[in-house]
């Protein structure tokens, strides 16, 4: 007997939704004053406790999703309500923004090159390919991630779904105090947090240029059958990329207009730099995806041209051999009495014949240059 059962999961129980099996946790700080600041790696929640009583800003950063229990403690710890750590956890939805009374919080999606990983590539599940020359068998790959980012006070907290990021720039900024980040407030931290994301669509599409580039190089001359698949895949992919840019966009829109993300007056005209990028980069993704479409139109272009040309040949033997299948026809009838079957000059005088009437077949076809 069977049964159909529904399972119905209560609202506050976070679930790690993704596409790549979860990751091991990996958690490291960087506390920091305008006098000082320190890196550290630390092995569980709890060690975070002495470091939020003190008086130095903290940049807590999270890499690998895995140990639930973990990060709903971290939620505890900083009275984070159980719905942004099901925010958090769900890395399939789109970019979000939402403000609580103690905290902000804003999940963007960031799409790095390969050369930036060190993982073994079965671990890896949302990956896209982009061929090169088939030649050359060489992969180019891309990661698509989710951040999510947490900002409080004096406290900064980042999600990310794998180990890896775009941020080392700004850790050695505020290690090094090159800048101001070390004395300015936590809402500059998650904007260079943000326009380090947006750098990197930038880079991505740098590197799908040169792809299309490439591509166009190959449309005149190719007539692989794998060359339509890759342009295909690589406008899918350009839509994924489209997915992540257009929603942060939207969220910094309304960033911007509604001026309560950011608590610092002074960040506006970078927001709104940053919403030019983003639009910027969103147009760019369009116009790949019309170049790709005429690389298309090119390449199917000269396909139809090259079989245009072997059937121009193919019909130009057939109408060759209309007339000599004619002639032959005539003579492989079983009449009793036709003359020239008796004649010595007979079978050579009919070959002479039917190879005139192929010659001047040429002959005329080339002159009116019909092949």
């Amino acid at each position: 007997m069977l049964f159909n059962k529904t399972v119905k999961i209560p609202v506050e129980t976070p679930v790690y939704v993704g596409d790549r099996p979860a990751e091991e946790m990996d958690l490291s700080i960087i506390a920091y004053d305008a006098a000082s600041a320190e890196y550290i790696k630390l092995s569980n929640i709890d060690e975070l406790t002495k470091y939020r009583q003190g008086s130095k800003k903290l940049w807590v950063n999270i890499s690998g999703l895995k140990n639930i229990d973990s990060i709903r403690a971290l939620g505890k710890l900083y009275d984070i309500h159980p719905l942004t750590i099901e925010d958090v956890l769900n890395t399939e939805q789109q970019p979000k923004v939402e403000i609580f009374d103690n905290y902000r919080f804003l999940s963007i999606k960031t799409i790095q090159h390969e050369k930036e990983f060190h993982h073994e590539l079965e671990k890896r599940k949302n990956q896209f390919f982009f061929f090169k020359k088939k030649e050359e068998e060489q992969l180019e790959e891309f990661l698509i991630d989710q951040v999510s980012v947490i900002i409080m006070k004096n406290t900064l907290i980042t999600f990310q779904e794998i180990a890896g990021d775009s941020f080392d720039g700004i850790r050695e900024k505020i290690l090094s105090n090159v800048g101001e980040i070390r004395s300015l407030e936590m809402d500059f931290l998650s904007y260079e947090i943000i326009d380090a994301v947006v750098d990197e669509y930038f880079l991505a599409l740098n590197h799908l240029e040169v792809d299309i580039e490439d591509f166009e190089d190959r449309a005149t001359k190719t007539s692989d059958d794998m060359f339509i698949q890759e342009l295909q895949d690589t406008k899918k992919y350009l839509l994924k990329i489209k997915r992540a840019i257009s929603p942060l966009k939207d969220n910094v829109s309304v960033i911007l207009k509604q001026n309560k993300f950011f608590l610092t007056d002074e960040l506006k005209p970078f927001t709104q730099n940053l919403l030019e990028n983003l639009h910027n980069a969103e147009n760019t993704v369009e116009h790949y995806r019309e170049w790709l479409s005429n690389i298309m139109d090119v390449n199917l272009s000269v396909l139809s041209h090259q079989t245009n040309k072997v059937m121009k040949v193919l019909a130009v033997i057939s109408t060759i051999f209309i007339p000599l299948t004619f002639v032959a026809g005539i003579y492989g009838m079983n009449f009793e009495f036709m003359p020239e079957l008796s004649q010595p000059w007979g079978y050579p005088l009919v070959l002479s014949c039917m190879g005139f009437i192929a010659v001047s077949m040429i002959v005329i076809f080339k002159t009116r240059r019909w092949f």
